[in-house]
């Protein structure tokens, strides 16, 4: 593609070089074809001479003799400049039929059979564009794609992801599904050798696998790399596969118009009326300023600190002129999924997007159009992973003061990490949540139903939208573990506090801070010794 471009963009170039060619040409005949000044002409022969018609002659004969061998050079470098722009043309020819638009591949259904000797042809190319056979520059050492290794049980991977393990077995299907076709597809391979004919042969069966490694380049493919026994000890035998990826094709281009879209944000409280004061803060900020396409629902349990949370809301409707907003009361123990299932059913209008919130979340007006983009009735919902923020006093503890809020939220190894295992902020259509039965309201306190409803919908014909967002943020608070759970939950929520306090380098400065303190110490005394 690159090099059809380059031809291409080329072409005009070429021409205009030829042009300028012709018209030089033409300039140098002119020159050539005028005649000499008075001073430089050619002595002629004496009038009363024998010879003077045959003097004329022979001039002549001899200014005709270089006009021409002038022209035929001239022919030359035309017929050489056409020449050359033929084979320009035919290369670039080539070059569409060696490596074709990966429309065409798509749309050209007149030919399926040149369409798909396109493809394979694409495919093959593929091989030679990765790293495949040779190795290649790199900047950086960040640039280096790393491989995975694999066994008949495990996968040691670099990017654990949820289940935070570097070893496991594979659980999701799709990869499970492809280690297993790329063992069977490489064991064929061996027990059917190229050009073996009816020899006789070793079988090669799963037992035979070592171990193998591969590596995904996302705009190439995925190389595939397989250790089996050999026929002695320390032989060996090895396969290289590589799945290539097909050109990229076009599935849809729409305009999507969400101007009339409107979210409920449905908020779940009890107490925590200062939270609820800086989560009003964010709202009006983003939700009333910035979208304005938005409404509030506060499900509140209890009646303690009710009061000051509803002057709170009513304070901001007030100076931001907002009256979108419903305040419900129950009189019951805090249940999350209750207050968000109650707050969703209380919803009498049209059919809107739900966005499950707590009261501890900032969120960013770009997140709000992601959750609306993210969210089609029967068919899409979201469920967005969010940035979990440290401590912040730990991690500015070395500074003069710790920054403002908004200044905080910074995604770097250093401030937060990705929490991929929480499931209560969400975005869905109202019809959905409906249809798939809502929150299990047999599961009390905090925890657990959120869990229960993601599998609702993974197990339903809807596609669930799991990503990174960067404008939704889990605000960091103190992590209570209670006296009265048993040794060993005690143990885990210590274990999520520590988790959620600070990075693992930052913990460690925190354990070592004595001899790093020792270590200055002496430091310092050694530099007043000198």
């Amino acid at each position: 593609m690159m090099l059809r471009r380059g031809f291409i963009l080329f072409l005009p170039r070429l021409v205009g070089l030829l042009v300028v060619a012709c018209c030089s040409v033409s300039i140098v005949y002119m020159l050539a074809c005028t005649p000499k000044g008075d001073s430089q002409q050619l002595a002629l022969p004496r009038v009363h001479s024998l010879t003077v018609k045959e003097g004329y002659e022979a001039i002549l004969q001899e200014r005709e003799e270089q006009h021409r061998n002038y022209i035929i050079s001239l022919k030359k470098q035309i017929a050489q400049l056409k020449a050359e722009l033929q084979g320009r043309t035919e290369q670039l020819k080539n070059m569409q039929d060696r490596y074709p638009d990966p429309l065409d591949i798509q749309l050209d259904h007149s030919n399926p059979e040149k369409a798909q000797a396109n493809l394979l042809a694409f495919l093959h190319s593929q091989i030679n564009k990765a790293e495949v056979h040779s190795g290649v520059k790199l900047s950086t050492e960040y640039a280096a794609v790393p491989f995975e290794s694999f066994t008949l049980q495990k996968v040691y991977q670099l990017e654990t992801g949820l289940t935070r393990h570097p070893e496991e077995k594979p659980v999701r299907k799709d990869k499970r599904d492809e280690l297993i076709e790329v063992i069977e597809l490489a064991i064929g391979s061996l027990n059917n050798p190229e050009g073996a004919g009816n020899a006789k042969h070793r079988v090669y069966t799963a037992s035979d696998f070592v171990e193998g490694i591969y590596r995904t380049e996302k705009d190439k493919g995925t190389l595939y790399e397989l250790t089996f026994k050999g026929d002695t000890k320390h032989q060996f035998r090895k396969i290289v596969l590589f799945r290539p990826f097909g050109p990229v094709m076009k599935v849809k281009n729409e305009n999507v118009n969400m101007a009339d879209t409107l979210i409920n944000v449905i908020v779940p409280l009890a107490k925590r009326a200062s939270k609820f004061r800086q989560f009003m803060q964010n709202f009006r900020e983003m939700g009333i300023q910035q979208d304005g396409r938005i409404h509030l629902t506060v499900v509140y349990f209890g009646k303690e600190q009710m009061n000051e949370v509803k002057s709170i809301l009513e304070n901001t409707s007030k100076s931001a002129n907002f009256k979108n907003f419903t305040f419900i009361q129950l009189n019951e123990e805090f249940s999350r999924g209750k207050g968000l299932d109650v707050g969703a059913r209380f919803w009498k209008g049209n059919n809107v997007v739900l966005f499950f919130c707590d009261v501890d979340i900032y969120f960013t007006a770009e997140f709000l159009n992601s959750c609306r983009l993210n969210t089609q009735p029967g068919k899409k919902v979201f469920y967005p992973v969010l940035f979990s923020q440290y401590n912040p006093s730990i991690i500015y503890g070395h500074h003069d003061s710790i920054p403002s809020l908004e200044q905080q939220l910074i995604i770097k190894k250093e401030t937060g990490f990705w929490r991929d295992f929480g499931f209560g902020m969400t975005c869905q259509y109202r019809s959905d949540f409906i249809n798939i039965g809502g929150f299990d309201l047999d599961i009390k306190g905090w925890g657990g139903e959120d869990v229960h409803l993601y599998r609702k919908y993974l197990h339903s014909n809807l596609i669930v939208i799991r990503t990174p967002v960067r404008g939704l943020f889990h605000l960091w608070h103190e992590k209570q573990c209670p006296d009265e759970l048993t040794p060993e939950q005690y143990k885990m929520c210590m274990q999520s506090k520590a988790m959620n306090e600070a990075s693992h380098s930052q913990l460690g400065m925190l354990v070592f801070k004595q001899e790093i303190e020792t270590h200055l110490h002496r430091q310092k005394v050694s530099s007043k010794k000198t």
